[in-house]
């Protein structure tokens, strides 16, 4: 019994360690001669230490098994910066880790911009491997090409030269990235498709139902920018299957289902909830974009929304406007219930969610505690000229400044100023405020509080209050426009 325990833990070890394999090792003294065997390759430079390195190697490595599988095999390499390829990194300009470049022929071509995860590194190392669009010679080819992948494909059939054919390959090298193209001048497949000079969008078998079309035709323009226009409205259909590679093409006011979609091991279960969304997204598919998630995938993005976990299996539905205000349907889920959370959020009706702390129970301490529930009193309507720091509480950078922001405030207290912090990983930041960092800084004069403005200056003590005493509506108490104190006039 222990020999067969012993067996199955080496087959999972070893099936483990085999993706990690398929990412082959180069440093110094390999790293010229391996890639020029490699008409093309991608190479992550990366440092061991590094946390983001780290959550990107088991997406890395599952993308490089998928990608040696492909025809022709595309290689995966990784460099350790701060070991045997430290100079490689060096003679590449490796300023960050983890960084991403494509390599032909063992020469460098281009910086990788796309994807983290492991589908996403396939799809777009394959778009770099030969033309943009495949050429389609008889019928079967075509046939094998749309089912090769679970994907959406655009195909272009053409009797002859013509600008609609030199307009759809131009699409193709701009979209190869993100779109499966082909194309065919053969007579047996035009007659198969009855089409002489024209674009077809097909999408896949596992999505066909009977509230759309499977295939679209294009009828715009021999111009590139209508078929890309063209591409983009149809590409995900009524209700497209958004997913943390694609998250970017779903645009507001969404609609989003999360549930367990699963289209590789339960695509009828997943298409069952799907179904039912289509009924209702028919309905107003030219005032709200539609889509499905998988709830494991997508669990922090459910977070966003005050979810932890969804126990049952009915989808839970989400909602974000124009504005991007965030909303969730309290009802059980059903076509009725679905129609109406929709209609409310068309109409107005529905109460945004906040993610917020607790409001404090008391706000007395010179820095002011702001959360997403008392914003508006803290912050916008305190009829003072505000400070804020919005903050993330791992972040170094902010802990450093922690201490001067106290002393700020305390300089200040008798002043027309209000000092503000808000912990923005645990609170909605409002959509007037940019938030790509931490910590960010904003000064908001008390008469116009809906523009804020970036703060860029020093972080030490006298970088602020020189700021500050330039900046205040209003003359402060204890200093001048320069941030010199002004003198005791107290007579003794």
């Amino acid at each position: 019994m222990i020999l067969v325990k012993l067996f199955f833990v080496s087959l999972l070890c070893y099936s483990a360690f085999s993706k990690e394999e398929d990412v082959v090792d180069l440093g110094d003294s390999d790293f010229s001669t391996k890639l020029a065997e490699h008409e093309t390759a991608l190479v992550m430079f990366y440092a061991p230490w590094c946390g983001h390195c780290k959550r990107l190697k088991p997406e890395y490595a599952k993308a490089a098994e998928e990608l040696l599988r492909n025809d022709p095999p595309i290689n995966l390499f990784k460099v350790d910066c701060t070991e045997a390829g430290k100079e490689t990194c060096n003679k590449n300009s490796v300023n960050g880790y983890p960084t991403l470049k494509i390599f032909r022929n063992g020469e460098f071509s281009q910086e990788y911009n796309g994807p983290r995860e492991a589908s996403g590194i396939v799809k777009y190392m394959r778009a770099q491997v030969g033309p943009s669009s495949k050429e389609i010679k008889t019928v079967e080819e075509l046939e094998k090409f749309l089912k090769a992948e679970n994907d959406v494909s655009v195909v272009g059939f053409f009797e002859k030269e013509s600008e609609l054919k030199t307009a759809f390959l131009k699409t193709a090298d701009k979209l190869r990235e993100s779109v499966r193209f082909a194309h065919s001048t053969f007579n047996e497949v035009l007659n198969k498709q009855g089409l002489k000079d024209n674009i077809v969008l097909f999408r896949p078998a596992i999505l066909k139902n009977k509230f759309e079309d499977n295939q679209v035709v294009y009828s715009g323009s021999a111009d590139s920018g209508s078929i890309k226009i063209f591409i983009t409205k149809n590409y995900h259909g009524l209700v497209g299957h958004r997913k943390s590679d694609n998250k970017q093409d779903f645009k507001n006011p969404l609609v989003i289902a999360y549930y367990a979609v699963d289209y590789v091991k339960n695509p009828k279960g997943t298409n069952y909830w799907r179904n039912r969304i289509l009924k209702v997204a028919q309905e107003f598919k030219d005032q709200i974009t539609f889509a499905i998630s998988s709830k494991d995938e997508l669990t922090q993005e459910l977070n966003e929304y005050g979810i932890d976990f969804i126990r049952h299996d009915k989808p839970t539905i989400v909602a974000r406007d124009e504005n991007n205000q965030k909303f969730v349907m309290q009802d059980t889920f059903s076509t009725e219930s679905l129609e109406l959370f929709v209609q409310d959020l068309l109409d107005e009706k529905l109460t945004p969610y906040l993610k917020s702390e607790p409001v404090p129970e008391s706000n007395d301490e010179p820095v002011k505690v702001a959360v997403a529930n008392n914003f508006d009193q803290v912050v916008l309507n305190n009829d003072k000229d505000t400070l804020i720091e919005f903050y993330a509480p791992w972040c170094g950078h902010c802990k450093k400044l922690a201490p001067v922001f106290d002393e700020l405030a305390a300089k200040l207290k008798n002043e027309d100023v209000a000092i503000v912090k808000m912990d923005a990983t645990a609170n909605d930041v409002p959509p007037t405020f940019d938030v790509r960092g931490f910590p960010t800084l904003f000064w908001l004069p008390k008469d116009s509080k809906d523009k804020p403005v970036r703060y860029d200056g020093g972080r030490e003590l006298d970088d602020f209050i020189n700021y500050i005493a330039k900046q205040a509506t209003n003359e402060l108490k204890g200093f001048n426009r320069a941030g010199k104190p002004k003198a005791d006039k107290t007579e003794l």
